[in-house]
């Protein structure tokens, strides 16, 4: 007969992956984001477009049939298998500490919004997930654990671009604790299943992209967002100003149209659709960028550095999922899968029956607070739990580096560092749990004694 611990296990997964999906099953529906549409067109338009990875797109064309449930189903059951091989190998390998910890991630965090939306959002999270468990707990993995992690890491980097600096930012750090391990008593991390996902991510990205839409190349976009970004914070209109009227730069017979931020030029009626859209500027605009960071580099590093503070401090749930955001994503579905259409348009997220208020009330400011407590963690288990310190260690590098990219080439946004905040949730459970167990164990050792 099964133990009631195995029997424990599938129960708790089970309900670890419920949980998840309880803002999607009282929506309705697949919660829905303002670029959804955009991802979803890719395979059928059969073209690269700014952010949108087609890899992603055609992830959700393969669920139309079922209103896309599987591919939620899949994203929230990829978290709870990955947080559970986590708790495992950090020395939590009980059902009921799983339970708990999945019911706090839920209530307290973003996860389950992100895990429940057809965006890719969530696979920046699982992928420091991944990349952590296969550098630095290896050994305690199966074969086939590792090898569906670095399937998580490839998947992640191709759906979007970002992931691919973050994990590129991380296999840097692994490979100068390597350097480091020299001098301090460290453990070595394992890169070759890393660098192999990361690798593959990569070849990922260029063959799908090669497939669906005929060109071998990245998903496109980084100069572009980069490029808005300076401009609303003024390095552009300072260039155009040392260097117009010069025959080579179009934008000077603009400077006087620019907008005042990045998404009013960037999704708004400004000189980009004059000057061809994206596509057709993206030389110019490449251009402006590197000059600047020559005739300007201390404007540059100022801006970075504030994108990056700005950034880290600029999260809420719940942004972009409003009806008034989603009227992109409504065509598309209407056009690419009509009969899922009616489900949408009937779903709670439409008649904006959700509250963020209230949410955010308690998530931001626990968000912010854990993120805060990653350096204490650190220092705190250095020496009595080294495999938690270096959990946070790995989050607060991945937290800070996602910051600095996201703010850096994009512009600060809530989102950006929303769907990564809850690994700071999960590794201040962790630290109180292991302050628990300390705890417990002290208080037994003077019972035994008296």
């Amino acid at each position: 007969m099964l133990s009631r611990k195995a029997l424990g296990r599938p129960a708790a997964l089970l309900l670890g992956l419920l949980a998840l999906l309880v803002p999607a099953l009282l929506n309705g529906f697949p919660l829905v984001f303002a670029d959804s549409g955009g991802y979803l067109a890719r395979p059928f338009e059969r073209t690269l477009a700014l952010g949108r990875s087609a890899f992603y797109g055609l992830f959700l064309a393969a669920g139309i049939p079922f209103d896309f449930w599987p591919n939620i189903l899949i994203q929230a059951g990829l978290t709870v298998w990955i947080i559970r091989i986590v708790l495992r190998e950090l020395g939590w390998p009980g059902p009921g500490v799983f339970v708990m910890v999945m019911i706090a991630l839920t209530v307290f965090t973003s996860l389950p919004w992100y895990a429940g939306e057809l965006m890719p959002d969530i696979f920046v999270p699982l992928a420091v997930l991944a990349f952590h468990i296969l550098a630095f707990a290896r050994n305690g993995l199966r074969n086939h654990e590792a090898i569906l992690l670095g399937g998580v890491i490839a998947a992640a980097v191709a759906s979007h671009m970002s992931v691919l600096g973050l994990v590129g930012a991380l296999l840097l750090f692994a490979f100068a604790l390597l350097v480091v391990r020299q001098l301090v008593d460290l453990p070595r991390p394992h890169l070759s299943g890393p660098v192999a996902a990361v690798l593959s991510g990569i070849l990922l990205a260029l063959f799908s992209n090669l497939v669906i839409a005929g060109q071998f190349a990245f998903t496109p976009g980084g100069s572009t967002f980069l490029f808005a970004r300076l401009l609303q914070d003024g390095i552009v209109a300072r260039y155009l100003d040392d260097h117009c009227p010069d025959p080579g730069l179009r934008l000077c017979a603009f400077r006087a149209e620019l907008p005042p931020t990045a998404d009013d030029w960037l999704w708004g009626n400004s000189p980009l659709g004059k000057l061809g859209g994206w596509e057709e500027f993206e030389p110019e605009a490449r251009r402006i960028i590197l000059r600047s960071i020559m005739d300007y580099p201390g404007a540059h590093i100022q801006s970075a550095f504030r994108a990056t503070v700005e950034q880290l401090t600029t999260l809420a749930t719940g942004e972009g999922m409003h009806s008034r955001d989603n009227w992109h994503a409504e065509a598309m579905l209407r056009k690419y899968a009509p009969d899922t259409f009616a489900s949408f348009m009937a779903s709670r997220q439409q008649h904006d029956g959700f509250d963020f208020g209230p949410i955010n009330l308690v998530q931001v400011p626990v968000a912010l607070a854990a993120t805060a407590m990653l350096p204490i963690s650190i220092f705190l288990f250095r020496r009595s739990e080294p495999r938690l310190s270096r959990f946070a260690t790995t989050v607060l590098f991945a937290i800070l580096t996602n910051a600095a990219i996201c703010g850096i080439f994009s512009n600060p946004n809530a989102r950006y560092q929303s769907r990564i905040a809850p690994l700071a949730v999960l590794s201040v459970l962790l630290a109180l749990l292991e302050l628990w167990r300390a705890w417990k164990r002290n208080n037994v050792g003077r019972v035994s004694v008296a």
